[in-house]
């Protein structure tokens, strides 16, 4: 059976911990997009660790991790990544690379950085990662696969011929160093080494564990704002963060995914430009980032304060069903409990007309949120193990945002552990 789990929002829901969690049940996790822009925190008996191109069934000694062919693979990263995990007395994880998974380049975190740079005011967030000129290249179809690293004259012919269009642009757009081909070449032979041990046919190897009755687990980064057709464009990144691109990113087919696990934070949070209509701002913000996930809301890639903004109906709702939820994963609902009052965004007025659908980019930049407050339960909910025992307060938060985003909250997670979350019946599931 192939399951999913993916971000209903702009990231940072707490897909890490989900993961982790569902781990406990797979035989497979695959990492399907995206590369080490974006990161999962993960709490467990090892230690506090924010994984960033590893899959988070690493913790699971059972469990093969897949990067999948979709991954835009940064190999320095990974393999550094791989050790620090290992440092902290972590047993060596089983890893399989695709052969078809392509590689950041280093110019392309060059050109992430130079181009951010004579953007200026103008520019996108981008967290410097290469993201998106490896996507560009990928689809221009001068990328780098991982199986081209083993074929010697290939490599070098390939390198010679992309680089006389990348040094024109260092030089003439840029005005920066131009790339030494030889020097290239050398680095390449050297992550040729450092992946020669983990490089399969991943979509081989999961078609068997498929066909065996194995539990697959593939892992989104990032949520549906994000995504490049349906999210918040051009404030987006550049490759599909839904579920349905899982087939894509894995090499499976998509009617195999029977479960999908959308994750949902009690409460808005951003990284990056772009529109947020329930976004606060001043003291508000700042006492929510501070209490806020695992030890404050910072990017786990960037470290960059994240944005803040009370929970959002319309987006969360768009978001659940563009990634086709079956199950609603709702995280850091303990975050709350300082709270008398919650307001829950539940409509966006645009040009005096208030929707509960979620709009184009330049509608959504002209949006005002309708709020109706909740009040608040005021107290620590963590520890609790079952969902009646959730204060009044809380249930019926839950309960009202499940009512009005239409997917069934299966899944409440009250603290950053893995132990901390609360399965539920719900009454749209039946």
């Amino acid at each position: 059976m192939v399951k999913a789990v993916v971000g209903a929002n702009w990231g940072d829901e707490g897909k890490g911990k989900i993961t982790d969690m569902m781990a406990d049940q797979a035989d497979v996790v695959v990492r399907f997009q995206g590369g080490a822009n974006a990161g999962h925190t993960i709490v467990n008996k090892y230690g506090k660790f924010a994984l960033h191109t590893l899959p988070s069934g690493v913790f699971h000694q059972n469990i093969t991790n897949i990067i999948g062919n979709g991954v835009a693979l940064n190999i320095p990263v990974l393999i550094g990544e791989l050790k620090a995990v290992t440092d902290q007395n972590v047993p060596t994880p089983n890893l399989l690379i695709s052969d078809r998974c392509q590689i950041v380049m280093p110019y392309h975190i060059l050109f992430d950085q130079y181009e951010e740079e004579r953007l200026g005011g103008k520019s996108f967030g981008s967290t410097k990662s290469g993201i998106a000129p490896f996507y560009s290249d990928k689809y221009a179809k001068i990328g780098f696969q991982v199986n081209e690293l083993f074929d010697e004259e290939l490599l070098k012919e390939k390198v010679e011929r992309v680089l006389v269009t990348k040094n024109i642009l260092l030089k003439e757009l840029y005005h920066k160093p131009e790339i030494d081909p030889t020097e290239l070449l050398e680095t390449l032979h050297e992550w040729r080494d450092m992946v020669k041990p983990y490089v399969a046919d991943t979509a081989l190897f999961l078609e068997k564990a498929n066909k065996e009755g194995k539990t697959i687990l593939l892992e989104g980064q990032l949520g549906t704002m994000k995504d490049p057709d349906h999210g918040i464009y051009p404030m987006v990144t550049s490759s599909s963060t839904l579920a349905a691109y899982g087939a894509i990113g894995a090499g499976i087919a998509p009617y195999e995914i029977k479960q999908i696990v959308v994750v949902n934070k009690a409460y808005s949070s951003a990284v990056g430009a772009g529109a947020f209509t329930s976004e606060i701002f001043g003291e508000e913000a700042d006492e929510l980032r501070r209490r806020g996930g695992d030890g404050g809301e910072y990017g786990a890639t960037t470290g960059r304060p994240r944005r803040m903004g009370w929970y959002d109906c319309v987006a969360s709702k768009y978001g659940c069903r563009l990634q086709g939820a079956t199950d609603v994963a709702f995280t850091v609902l303990d975050v709350l409990g300082y709270l008398e009052e919650i307001p829950v965004c539940v409509g966006y007025e645009i040009n005096g007309e208030v929707t509960k659908d979620f709009p184009v980019t330049h509608l959504l930049e002209k949006a005002k949120p309708v709020y109706e407050t909740l009040p608040g339960w005021n107290c620590d909910i963590r520890g609790i193990k079952k969902y009646e025992d959730l204060p009044e307060n809380c249930r019926k938060y839950i309960e009202f945002i499940e009512k009005e985003i239409g997917y069934p909250i299966t899944m409440v997670s009250n603290g950053p552990a893995r132990e901390d979350i609360i399965y539920r019946e719900s009454a749209l599931s039946k």
